[in-house]
């Protein structure tokens, strides 16, 4: 059991560590659960756990957790990669491979939103690319369903309000 479990966290920081962004918890369990290597509660235990050890970062935004590989997590799997399978190191590398334009271009948009101390809400919408934001843009608005409504429309429409801020800009 413990072998196992150790497994799916070192499936975890490799993920991690073949990638220049974070990943989702959506992202992660999407390629563990779909090759069966674990349920999704042990899955769970296991973020869970390197997170209260400091192997990797939580980030909440808006309606999802990102996750970062940190320093610590970086030399655990520099020591441990051997231990994960060629075969399983393949199936990794080939998921991230052809994945990977969507897998980045779902954790460079980010929005969240938050009550400020005049009860109105600040939603603030990034575009972050090589963990530079291209854009950083906060909206004040009087309630929260307008905040969730701009939170939501920003990752389908991020692409184009950038292009039109920039044509207006320059």
């Amino acid at each position: 059991m413990a072998d196992t479990f150790t497994l799916y966290k070192l499936i975890i920081l490799y993920m991690l560590k073949r990638v220049d962004f974070p990943l989702t918890n959506g992202q992660i369990s999407e390629f563990i659960l779909d090759k069966g290597y674990t349920t999704y509660f042990k899955l769970q235990q296991a973020i869970s756990e390197m997170v209260e050890t400091g192997l990797l970062r939580e980030e909440q935004a808006h309606n999802r957790t990102l996750y970062h590989l940190t320093e610590e997590g970086e030399q655990t799997i520099d020591f441990f990669h051997t231990k994960i399978s060629p075969a399983i190191q393949h199936d990794i590398d080939l998921f991230l491979k052809e994945r990977r334009y969507d897998l980045k271009d779902e954790v460079s948009v980010k929005s969240d939103y938050f009550q400020n101390e005049h009860n109105e809400f600040c939603v603030r919408c990034q575009v972050i690319e090589n963990q530079i934001p291209l854009i950083d843009l906060t909206l004040t608005v009087p309630t929260e369903n307008e905040a969730e409504t701009i939170a939501t429309n920003w990752s389908q429409h991020n692409q184009e309000i950038y292009a039109l801020i920039m044509e207006k800009l320059l």
